[in-house]
């Protein structure tokens, strides 16, 4: 699965101008509705009650919160690169300044999985996260998500 499959350009957020976690959540959520059609109200919900299980704030400035809804009907990806680093309750208490959102049919299964596995992999990478962090223009931000290098690299 490549991250173009899961991430239209309008789905990139170079500037996110949010003070707390639950803003992020909701921000993104207004981002999704537009993106995939899907209940705002919705997918802010299954993101909160997501992250009552557990922080999705990775580590290392990244968080990547994620759900599954019945209406979805495909994998949808929404980055957001924040204007200022937030607390996410991560696992290493950093603040998060980058964040990947994931949203999957309830049906998904495995490519949600998958899905969750590639996004990890990518933010993984030193590299490709230092320049995540330097480009604040919403095109080349896309760019680096959908490159093939990106993607497969670590």
């Amino acid at each position: 699965m490549d991250l173009q499959d899961l991430v239209a350009p309008e789905g990139v957020v170079a500037h996110l101008k949010v003070s707390s976690k639950k803003q992020a959540l909701q921000e993104l959520s207004a981002r999704a509705a537009e993106v995939t059609g899907l209940s705002e109200r919705h997918i802010f919900e299954t993101l909160l009650e997501r992250e009552r299980l557990g922080s999705t704030g990775v580590g290392q400035g990244i968080a990547i919160p994620h759900g599954k809804l019945a209406e979805a009907t495909r994998l949808y990806g929404l980055f957001a690169r924040l204007d200022t680093p937030i607390d996410f309750d991560s696992i290493d208490d950093r603040p998060v300044d980058l964040i990947f959102l994931l949203l999957a049919p309830e049906t998904a299964g495995a490519d949600h999985l998958k899905a969750l596995a590639r996004i990890s992999r990518l933010l993984r990478n030193p590299s490709i996260v230092e320049k995540l962090r330097g480009t604040e223009d919403t095109a080349a931000l896309y760019a680096l998500l959908t490159e093939p290098s990106a993607t497969t690299a670590a």
